[in-house]
């Protein structure tokens, strides 16, 4: 098993940023990819993000330009830092680790963005 553990969600004006951190623990392999899905009121869960363990990088069409996905330090931790945010973004965003055939999924954090 892995567990993921996010934070920096948060409330925040059009325009600002956040960053969004996830770590993975427990079970895991040298060779995955993480990354993170939003969902928001309504709407189907979609990709946004996502890097494999080599640094190859992956970005939704509506964040391009704006959000980039980066790993940590730390093995297994990745960090998403949003700028220019748009009431648009405003969504939960989970976290997943990809390994071996299986997803894994953090518990969620909210993202507010106000205009």
């Amino acid at each position: 098993q892995v567990q993921l553990v996010e934070s920096g969600g948060g409330f925040v004006q059009a325009g600002e940023s956040l960053r969004l951190s996830c770590a993975a623990s427990g079970s895991t392999f040298s060779l995955n990819y993480m990354g993170w899905y939003r969902q928001a009121p309504g709407k189907e869960r979609y990709m946004v993000a996502s890097i494999t363990t080599g640094g190859a990088t992956n970005y939704a069409d509506p964040v391009k330009g704006r959000f980039t996905i980066s790993r940590g330090d730390v093995e297994n931790t990745a960090y998403l830092q949003m700028n220019s945010l748009r009431p648009e973004d405003t969504a939960v965003y989970y976290c997943f680790y990809t390994s071996r055939g299986y997803t894994y999924w953090g518990q969620g954090t909210q993202v507010t963005v106000s205009s």
